[in-house]
């Protein structure tokens, strides 16, 4: 048994901030000179230095100083084996997926291309401060198998699953019903919830799955209830259109996943820019999740997600935040706070009566706008929650997983720490508001330069040089 000791500036979240409008800072936690002890990888105690000291005499104690800790980021929505082409220029969702990602994704067929992939993939999550993501891999299960290999080496948390495509693809990506159901079988058996690996049933979208390949998902959630489901939702105008082209029967998208039970705890449909009002309902009422992709839905140009609708508190959605890289430009969930923040914004202004006074709703405008403490709640315990995870980990409670960032909050670019000494005279902050205003400069003026530690399960996996 190994315990340790990490002494530093924490802040982290015991509530979402959307609950406290006017209060936000009740939703987070500070300590400015705090103490983490952790046995095995599992927090054992956390608070005031002095406090938590004298209660754990002789532990061996790591000071990271001059940073501001806070719980591993979680990406909720990312693909493996887009690594290699992130930022495929010029195109939307579906001719960007048959030019640029299809042929990438096919070379994950090769185990020793897929082996280099995710060493990659998790190098640069790791490098970005994300310690826990829920991944999309591809239709061949070398690519599922060796993420979770790799995974358990690092002993990283992750969800995954083979991906279910059978239409609309190359012929030489697509696989059939039967053979996505049989991968999947003995995937799940082979890797859900050993270590921390757990697993999720993956049809890729519903314009790429048959009927078919649809009950083959809900057979294995009916057998696998416990296992997650991840998909994508209401991308693009085109996919949207495409979609009930596909499954004429269903009224809208989310409705061909509720056809085949699929929706529900532990579900998520990624990006869900198009969604209506009575989805974002259904969604709420069923405690489906979905995922806010800032970064893709516009470098793709497929639109702004409707944060303040999502967070409506007569039909609160789970939530989370992701990448999705390669959609998205970027691994760092520094700049996914950043690009949705611009999209709060935008949503904000369109909704204040100032374009069109018969949409203005002065409520779902404020929702809409991120600030440092929903920003970071929703990449920590906010992402857990939205995942169902947040039992494991997403802050810094006891008996949670020890996945911790250490920021820099004058990393980034040049400007950086002139601009900070404007909150905290040059110093560290001292309370919790000081401690959100810097973050906010981290999340809007620096990048995953700020990223100094990346600690998982006690244990740091990533220093910058």
């Amino acid at each position: 048994m190994t315990t340790v000791g990490i002494r530093g500036t924490f802040f982290d979240f015991v509530d979402d901030p959307w609950k406290h409008i006017g209060n936000e800072q009740a939703a987070a936690r500070f300590h400015q000179d705090g103490l983490m002890v952790v046995t095995d990888g599992i927090i054992k105690a956390f608070g005031p230095y002095e406090k938590i000291a004298a209660a754990h005499p002789g532990v061996e104690i790591t000071h990271i100083k001059d940073r501001i800790i806070v719980p591993g980021f979680i990406d909720g929505h990312i693909h493996l084996p887009q690594t290699r082409v992130l930022g495929a220029y010029g195109e939307q969702l579906l001719p960007w997926l048959q030019k640029s990602i299809y042929p990438e994704e096919i070379k994950y067929k090769d185990r020793n291309y897929a082996r280099e992939g995710v060493k990659r993939f998790l190098d640069a999550l790791l490098a970005a401060g994300t310690t826990t993501c829920q991944a999309f891999t591809s239709s061949s299960p070398v690519a599922t198998e060796e993420l979770f290999e790799e995974a358990s080496r690092r002993n990283m948390r992750v969800i995954a699953g083979l991906t279910g495509i059978d239409r609309n693809a190359p012929a030489e990506f697509i696989d059939t019903p039967e053979n996505f159901y049989r991968d999947s079988k003995r995937l799940i058996a082979q890797y859900h919830d050993k270590g921390r690996n757990l697993y999720a049933i993956t049809p890729r979208f519903a314009f790429g799955a048959s009927p078919e390949l649809l009950k083959a998902c809900q057979r294995l959630k009916h057998e696998h209830p416990d296992c997650w489901v991840n998909t994508h939702i209401s991308e693009n105008p085109a996919e949207c259109s495409g979609v009930l082209v596909e499954h004429p029967d269903c009224q809208d998208y989310l409705g061909v996943y509720e056809k085949f039970d699929l929706v529900g705890p532990k579900f998520s449909g990624g990006h869900g820019v198009y969604l209506s009002n009575n989805e974002f309902r259904r969604m709420s009422k069923k405690g489906a999740a979905v995922v806010f992709c800032p970064c893709s839905n516009l470098f793709l140009g497929s639109g702004l997600f409707r944060l303040g609708r999502a967070t409506d508190p007569e039909h609160r959605v789970k939530m989370s935040f992701g990448t999705d890289v390669g959609g998205g430009n970027r691994f760092s969930m520094i700049s996914v706070l950043d690009d949705a923040y611009k999209v709060g914004m935008c949503n904000n202004t369109l909704l204040d009566g100032s374009i069109d006074p018969s949409r203005k709703d002065l409520a779902e405008a404020e929702r809409n706008k991120l600030s440092p403490y929903r920003g970071f709640w929703s990449v920590t315990l906010g992402g857990a929650e939205g995942l169902y995870i947040d039992d494991k980990l997403g802050n810094f409670e006891p008996g949670k997983e020890a996945d911790f960032v250490a920021l820099d909050p004058n990393g980034g670019q040049l400007a950086q720490p002139w601009h900070q000494s404007l909150i905290a005279d040059g110093a560290g902050p001292r309370t919790v508001d000081e401690a959100a205003s810097m973050l906010f400069a981290v999340m809007m003026v620096g990048d995953d330069r700020c990223v100094d530690e990346t600690w998982v399960m006690g244990k740091r996996l990533y220093k910058k040089s």
